[in-house]
C-alpha cells in the first residue's frame, strides 16, 4: 500500500514538472512567435521566396519584430507573403519600407528584412502591402560564376594565341617587342612628338598673351579684327600696294633694258660714259666758262666805273628804281 502511494506521489511530481516545462517551453516558443502579444499584418508581393517558409522571422533595421504567417501564390510569378508584427514597432513603420528576402547567415534559415527609407513619408497602416525587392539568389549566382569562369577560360585560351603569335610572328607589335633598334625609334619618336607637342603648346600659351595684351579699344590690331569696313580698306590698300608692286617691277624692268641699252649702244651718252677723257675734257672746258664768266662780270663792274659808260648805267639804274615805285 506505501509502495503504491509513492508511486503514485512521484507520478504526479513527473507530471507537475513535466507540465511546468512544457508551458515554460510554450511560453518562450509563443513569446518568440509573437503568440502571446498584440499584432498587426502588413503584406509584401514577391517574384521569388527563396526557401521562406512560415514562422521565419521578420526583422526591422535588424531588429526581430515579427514572423511570416501565410504564404500564397496570386500568380506564375507573383507570391505574395503575410506578416504579422508586433503592435509596438507599428509607430516606428512607413509606407514607404522596403521588404527583402536573405538568409540567416550562410546556411541559416530565410528571414525577411524590412529597411526605412530615409525620404519623409506617412506612418504604415494596419493591412497595408509594403514595396519588395528580390535578391539573387545562390542559384543565380552559381549560374553566374559557371558562365563568367567559361569566358575566362575563352579569353585565357585567345590570349595565349595571341602571345604566342606575337612571340612567332612578323607583326608590327612582334617588332616592337623583339627589335630593340626599333624601339629606340620609336622612343625618339615619342620624345620627338612630345618636344613639337610643348613647343606647340608654348606657341599657343604666347599666341594667347598676344590676343590677351590688345586693347580693343585703341589698338589698330583690334580695329582690324573687330571693323569689317576697315578690314576691307586693309585688304583694297594691299591689293593696290600689290598693284604698285607690279608696276614698279616694270619700271624696274624697263630702266635695267634702258641701262643695257646704254651699254652696248654707240651714242652720245654711251660715249660720254665710257671715254674718260672725253669727261675731263667737259670738265675743263665748264671750269674755262665759269672763269670766262668771273672775267666778263668783273669786265661788266669796271665799265661801271669807266666816264663813257657811266651815265648808261644810271639811265638804267633810274628806270628799274621807277618801276619798283610803280609796282
Amino acid at each position: 500500500m506505501k509502495k503504491s502511494n509513492s508511486h503514485k506521489i512521484k507520478l504526479g511530481l513527473f507530471i507537475i514538472i513535466s507540465s511546468l516545462f512544457l508551458i515554460i517551453a510554450l511560453y518562450f516558443i509563443g513569446n518568440r512567435q509573437n503568440l502571446f502579444s498584440k499584432n498587426f499584418k502588413i503584406s509584401a508581393v514577391f517574384n521569388n521566396v527563396n526557401g521562406l517558409i512560415l514562422g521565419n522571422n521578420v526583422r526591422y533595421s535588424g531588429i526581430n519584430v515579427g514572423t511570416v504567417k501565410n504564404i500564397h501564390m496570386i500568380n506564375d510569378t507573383t507570391i505574395c507573403v503575410d506578416m504579422h508584427i508586433d503592435y509596438k514597432f507599428l509607430k516606428h513603420l512607413k509606407k514607404n519600407a522596403v521588404a527583402g528576402i536573405s538568409s540567416d547567415g550562410l546556411v541559416g534559415s530565410m528571414v525577411i528584412n524590412i529597411a526605412p527609407e530615409k525620404e519623409f513619408a506617412p506612418p504604415l497602416n494596419p493591412g497595408d502591402t509594403i514595396k519588395s525587392y528580390s535578391k539573387i539568389s545562390t542559384n543565380d549566382m552559381l549560374e553566374t560564376l559557371n558562365t563568367t569562369n567559361d569566358n575566362i577560360s575563352l579569353l585565357t585560351s585567345d590570349l595565349l594565341k595571341i602571345t604566342t603569335s606575337i612571340k612567332t610572328g612578323d607583326g608590327t607589335l612582334s617588332m616592337l617587342i623583339n627589335d630593340p633598334e626599333m624601339a629606340t625609334n620609336l622612343k625618339t619618336t615619342v620624345k620627338n612628338l612630345k618636344t613639337a607637342s610643348s613647343s606647340a603648346s608654348n606657341s599657343l600659351n604666347e599666341f594667347n598673351k598676344i590676343i590677351k595684351s590688345i586693347n580693343y579699344n585703341e589698338s589698330m590690331a583690334a580695329v582690324l579684327l573687330s571693323d569689317s569696313v576697315t578690314a576691307l580698306q586693309m585688304k583694297s590698300i594691299i591689293t593696290n600696294l600689290d598693284k604698285s608692286s607690279t608696276g614698279m617691277d616694270a619700271s624696274v624692268s624697263t630702266i635695267n633694258e634702258l641701262l643695257k641699252s646704254l651699254k652696248t649702244s654707240e651714242g652720245s651718252l654711251n660715249y660720254i660714259i665710257k671715254d674718260t677723257l672725253l669727261v675731263k675734257n667737259i670738265d675743263e672746258t665748264v671750269k674755262n666758262i665759269k672763269d670766262g664768266s668771273l672775267k666778263l662780270n668783273e669786265n661788266l663792274e669796271a665799265l661801271k666805273h669807266n666816264f663813257l659808260f657811266r651815265g648808261y648805267f644810271k639811265k638804267i639804274e633810274r628806270q628799274k628804281a621807277k618801276e619798283a615805285k610803280k609796282e
